[in-house]
């Protein structure tokens, strides 16, 4: 085995046990020691501090300061060295006060020549080993985390401004009055499009290295997906002076399963590509199912009379931002993502991609999907006709209702209200969570309630998330769907977890929007045109009381609910409060009362609106310090100043949550405390701090329901 060189520092004050001590290390196998000797216990403690060595051996007795001082001291220093204790006698005592110290073993000097010395060393040496290997991997994870974050933050940064050009752009193309400038128009929608397109390369390839994209399968009729595809392109095609040919050699499947958007986003790049590397010539797609020892396979080929690819580059084509330069230098220029994006989504759904390519004269890409069982599936003739892959005018049917749209920016108010204006429908506007909360309860009051809400979540003075809280600690049920920039992994299921019925992603895409009311407002489309259902979704009216407070009611096959509101409250949507967000809009039964104290605010209230949602009422403290005062502001507490349950943070900016919660234990005997962590309490420290029980951060809405 090869010997791996450690540095070692003896600290000594006898230079016969010094010179003793590094024979022996030297007789231990498979190491070569680098040893650095002082005998003074100042400079010891430097050295310790720098944590510069690999392993320290630790002389007890160092004149008037002792070992174990210089151990105390360089571990609250923050040494992170395994330190070794060596004496010249025998004392029980002296062992477990140098382990509970910090140090890692404890050796007497006539020990030096044993296995036992040579056991230590190596246990020492491999607690280092694995210390640093997770301090790596704790690197790498705040790493991946801070690049996550600053991804979903410029997805939504960029998607918010992107709404508004591209949505604008075909506003103005769609006026007739604007064709003089329709050339001018179609270059700003373009090169919008085109950084859109950019900036979903750059996120899904970010979610795929973080193993966060995720795949929604569906049954896919082929031939429509086909068609479809054909009816897209073959416009590209035709304005590049090339003909698009689609080919089918063998029966195919009526049928196949695979996630539609993202098996289309793959053929549409590919296709794309080949359009735009051919200047003379055509593209044809070749599509055949294959069956080998009850295997299913469906083949595309896509092959081109283009460029092509040099041999010597087709290796690294499918590796993220590799160009080939020549190529770039002719054509359009790009990231260098596609088709590395191309080839670990068709991995993820199962499939292979490969190459063929000659320069100058073409190339061809081979895509293969396995479908699995097929014996329950219909397998016929594709006969394709391209007369019959005319892209078809978008048509909508007319829908009925009143919505209100809320988004702090006017741009995208008034774009999405243009949209749902042209779906015939009502519209509305609101430019925060706290003016919508107001505006529905209004026209409640008024017998003229919102069918639907468009809310988008990053808001000024009350945002999405919290506003959503709100209407729904009230018991308003009207469907809320959240319109919102950020699309990483968990982000839809968060926000309904939260109360909104449906998620529609920015820039907003029309049919997706369509479709998001459609369902929302129960209306039912079918070829015969709309029915409108009756559904269960209609909010509680509201009326008003003559003590001037509003009493919303809805009745239920049980029983009412009744929710008393303080109409001048409601107005005050400050979100620097540090109260729960439904505190002014609380139900009359609440059967729970929560202490939250948690130093992070956006935790905090967090916690605070999942809670409410569950009809616990909340109080948020965001320090020790704060919690005391709330807890002792009252010479003779009442009832409403008890807590059924403290959630307490463990790391407060002003105190340690474990040794707080004796504090809490005193001032509140009957309270149950549970303590956050985000890392594993063993049962014998909650224990010993009296904590009923432990959560292990992130909070989620599954954990608050089970302590409830």
């Amino acid at each position: 085995m090869t010997e791996s060189i450690k540095r070692v520092l003896l600290v000594e004050d006898d230079e016969d046990d010094y010179l003793l001590t590094s024979d022996y290390l030297q007789q231990v196998s498979n190491y070569q020691f680098e040893i650095q000797w002082t005998d003074s216990a100042v400079e010891a403690l430097a050295l310790l501090k720098q944590n510069k060595h690999d392993i320290c051996l630790l002389d007890f007795q160092l004149g008037s300061l002792n070992g174990l001082n210089v151990l105390q001291q360089a571990i609250n220093a923050g040494c992170t060295i395994p330190i070794i204790m060596l004496t010249g006698q025998t004392d029980s005592e002296l062992d477990n006060n140098a382990l509970d110290a910090g140090a890692v073993d404890y050796v007497i000097k006539s020990e030096l020549n044993t296995t036992r010395f040579h056991r230590a060393i190596r246990y020492a040496l491999s607690r280092k080993e694995v210390e640093n290997e997770r301090l790596e991997r704790i690197k790498a994870e705040t790493k991946n985390r801070s690049k996550d974050k600053f991804v979903a933050h410029l997805s939504h940064e960029l998607r918010t401004p992107l709404t508004s050009i591209l949505g604008y752009t075909e506003l103005l193309l769609s006026h007739q009055e604007n064709t003089h400038i329709q050339s001018e128009l179609n270059t700003i929608l373009n090169n919008g499009k085109h950084l859109l397109g950019l900036l979903n390369n750059v996120l899904d390839l970010s979610k795929i290295a973080a193993d966060k994209l995720e795949l929604n399968n569906a049954n896919i009729a082929l031939d429509n997906f086909i068609t479809d595809l054909y009816a897209l392109m073959s416009v590209t095609a035709e304005d590049k002076g090339i003909s698009l040919n689609i080919n089918t050699s063998t029966p195919l499947p009526l049928e196949i399963n695979a996630d539609p958007i993202r098996l289309r986003q793959v053929f549409i790049n590919l296709i794309h590509n080949a359009i735009k590397f051919t200047d003379n010539g055509a593209v044809t797609i070749d599509i055949w199912l294959q069956t080998e020892a009850n295997k299913n396979t469906l083949y595309f080929t896509i092959t081109d009379t283009g460029i092509g690819i040099p041999q010597h580059l087709l290796k690294t084509i499918f590796k993220p931002f590799e160009q080939v330069e020549d190529i770039v230098s002719r054509n359009e220029a790009g990231a260098g993502l596609g088709l590395a994006i191309c080839c670990e989504l068709l991995k993820k759904m199962g499939g292979t991609i490969k190459v063929e390519s000659e320069e100058n004269v073409g190339s061809k890409f081979i895509i293969s999907l396995n479908l699995g069982d097929l014996s329950n599936t219909r397998i016929e003739p594709f006969a394709f006709n391209p007369i019959n892959a005319q892209a078809p005018e978008a048509t909508l049917p007319q829908i009925s209702g009143r919505i209100l749209i809320v988004d702090d920016i006017k741009d995208i108010r008034n774009l999405i209200g243009f949209i749902c204006r042209s779906f015939g429908l009502s519209v509305c506007y609101a430019v925060n969570g706290g003016q919508a909360v107001t505006k529905i309860i209004e026209a409640q009051v008024q017998g003229t309630p919102f069918d639907s809400i468009l809310m988008d979540i990053h808001m000024p003075v009350l945002d999405g998330k919290r506003a959503i809280a709100k209407l729904r600690s009230m018991k308003i049920t009207t469907p809320v769907i959240a319109v919102t920039a950020a699309t990483m992994k968990g982000v839809d299921q968060e926000l309904k977890l939260l109360g909104f019925n449906d998620v529609v992603a920015k820039p907003v895409d029309r049919e997706v929007l369509y479709r998001a009311l459609v369902n929302c407002l129960g209306i039912n489309i079918n070829s015969s045109g709309i029915e409108t259902q009756s559904t269960d979704n209609t909010s509680s009216p509201l009326v008003n009381t003559e003590d001037g407070n509003l009493i919303a009611s809805q009745q239920t096959k049980d029983n009412v609910i009744a929710i008393q509101l303080d109409a001048n409250k409601l107005n005050n949507t400050s979100a620097t409060s540090s109260q729960s967000t439904a505190q002014n809009l609380e139900a009359v039964e609440v059967s729970k009362r929560f202490l939250i104290i948690e130093d992070d605010q956006d935790a905090a209230q967090i916690t605070a609106l999942l809670l409410n949602n569950l009809n616990v009422k909340t109080q948020i403290a965001h320090s020790a310090a704060e919690a005391i005062a709330l807890l002792t502001s009252k010479d003779q507490p009442t009832k409403d100043d008890f807590y059924d349950r403290i959630l307490l943070d463990i790391n407060l900016p002003d105190a340690n949550g474990l040794a707080f919660s004796k504090e809490l234990r005193l001032l509140l005997p009957d309270s149950e405390i549970t303590i956050i962590s985000g890392n594993e309490i063993s049962a014998k420290t909650l224990a010993e701090f009296a904590i009923d029980q432990a959560l292990l951060k992130p909070i989620n809405l599954a954990m608050l329901k089970d302590i409830i």
